[in-house]
């Protein structure tokens, strides 16, 4: 059976989620993307330049019409401002990755939450059957965010990846959050 495919934009109760699009390059390269403290904790490496965002813009493209969904960007459903950015990273037709990232201004007005439990809906929505977060051990909100959310951490799971915000190169411990999703 052929997953459902997503809605280009999902709305919350304060958030606009939208699919990407390649106009949006220098927003998301000036609110978020090139931030050194927004970026520390993230496995993909900061940007230098707006076409490390066009890339990555082109590569949202390319997940959206592979699988059900990709990237999402979030933007404040009151003034439309970019906030930061979410989404579902398929490995299979039942198992996806998710993640966000915000601009400093955002954090901590319960956002990431917001966005986490629409990423939650989505996976059920487009058959996901098993969703997961991975998160540097430092990154208590981005953890606690997880747990909230009903993402529990696999103590068994083990794993090292770069985190080249950080130490380029150098290969650390990543925790690993699940959530099982009835489909």
């Amino acid at each position: 059976m052929k997953a459902a495919k997503a809605p280009a934009e999902i709305a919350t109760t304060r958030l606009l989620l939208v699919r990407p699009t390649a106009d949006v390059a220098s927003e998301v390269f000036e609110r978020y993307a090139s931030d050194p403290e927004v970026t520390r904790y993230l496995s993909w490496p900061r940007h230098q330049s707006i076409a490390d965002t066009q890339a990555f813009l082109n590569f949202s493209a390319s997940e959206w019409e592979r699988w059900p969904a990709g990237p999402y960007l979030i933007r404040s459903l009151d003034d439309g401002r970019l906030l930061g950015g979410t989404g579902l990273g398929f490995e299979s037709a039942e198992q996806a990755a998710t993640g966000y990232v915000f601009a400093k201004d955002a954090w901590g007005k319960g956002f990431a939450t917001e966005a986490l439990r629409a990423m939650v809906d989505l996976a059920r929505q487009t058959g996901v059957s098993s969703l997961y977060a991975l998160c540097h051990p430092q990154h208590r909100a981005s953890s606690h965010v997880l747990e909230k959310c009903g993402f529990t951490r696999e103590v068994e799971w083990s794993q090292l990846t770069e985190f080249p915000n950080l130490v380029p190169g150098m290969l650390q411990e990543v925790l690993r959050y699940e959530i099982a999703l009835d489909a």
